[in-house]
C-alpha cells in the first residue's frame, strides 16, 4: 500500500464548526463555553483519544480561536524545538502530543501549567492538554501528570465507518463535487483509515481533478497515484 506525502497547505484551517464526530459533542461544548467566557478556567482541560481522533484539530482550532479574539498563545508539542519560558501576556497555553514529550519538554510543560494555573498576578490561563490515552496511563513525571488530569478530561472516540462516510460526502458538496459511491469504498478500503489522512487524500485528488479537468473517479485516484510514483 502506498505512503502518500500529503499537501495540506490548501485545505481549510482548522475549526470547531468544520470538527466532525458526534461522539465527541462533549468536548466541544466544553471547548465553545470556554472560548465564549471572559474567565479562563482555573483547571486544566485535557484531550485524549487514539490518532486521528482529532486532538490535534481542536488544539489548533483553539489556537485560532484565541489569536482571531487577539490573544496570546503558548503550544507545545512532541517536535517542539525551542521551548521558550512561560509569557505572562499568554491567554492560554496548549500541550499537544504529551505522550511524546521529552524529558525538557516535560519540565517546560510543567513550568508552564504551574504559571498559567497559579500565576503570580492572580488571574489563571487556561491550561488545554492532548494525548493518546488517558492522564492516569501517561508516562509523564508525576506532577506533570497530576496537573493534567486534575480538571476536565474528555475522551474523543474515534469515527465508524458510516460517519466517515458522512464527513467525506459533506466536505466533498461543500467543495461543490460529487463524490461517487464506490470511489468513497476504494478510499476507506484501500487508504488510511484515519479521517485527516482521509481529508487530505480528498483535497488532493480535488486539486488534480481541476488539473486534469476530469470527475472524480476510481480511475482518476489511481491515475493520480501512479503519477505520484514517476515523479
Amino acid at each position: 500500500m502506498q505512503q502518500l506525502v500529503l499537501d495540506l497547505g490548501l485545505a481549510a484551517p482548522p475549526s470547531l464548526d468544520n470538527f466532525f464526530a458526534d461522539a465527541g459533542q462533549p468536548a466541544l461544548a466544553h471547548l465553545r463555553a470556554v472560548l465564549a467566557q471572559p474567565q479562563c478556567p482555573s483547571v486544566p482541560s485535557l484531550l485524549w483519544g487514539a490518532p486521528g481522533s482529532g486532538k490535534t484539530h481542536l488544539l489548533q482550532a483553539v489556537r485560532l480561536a484565541l489569536q482571531q479574539q487577539g490573544l496570546a498563545v503558548g503550544w507545545l508539542d512532541a517536535s517542539s524545538q525551542v521551548l521558550p519560558d512561560f509569557d505572562e501576556r499568554w491567554a492560554a497555553v496548549l500541550l499537544d502530543d504529551c505522550q511524546h514529550y521529552g524529558s525538557a519538554q516535560q519540565a517546560l510543560a510543567f513550568n508552564w501549567c504551574i504559571n498559567a494555573l497559579s500565576p503570580a498576578d492572580g488571574r489563571p490561563r487556561w491550561v488545554l492538554a492532548a494525548a493518546d490515552r488517558p492522564p492516569t496511563d501517561l508516562a509523564l513525571r508525576a506532577d506533570l501528570r497530576t496537573r493534567l488530569g486534575w480538571g476536565h478530561v474528555f475522551q474523543l472516540p474515534l469515527l465508524n465507518d458510516a460517519e466517515r462516510r458522512r464527513v467525506l460526502r459533506q466536505s466533498a458538496n461543500a467543495r461543490g463535487l460529487c463524490l461517487p459511491d464506490e470511489l468513497l469504498d476504494f478510499m476507506l478500503s484501500r487508504y488510511a483509515r484515519e479521517l485527516g489522512g482521509l481529508m487530505a487524500l480528498l483535497e488532493r485528488l480535488d486539486g488534480y481533478a481541476l488539473r486534469t479537468q476530469r470527475a472524480l473517479t476510481v480511475p482518476l485516484l489511481k491515475a493520480m497515484l501512479e503519477e505520484s510514483c514517476e515523479t
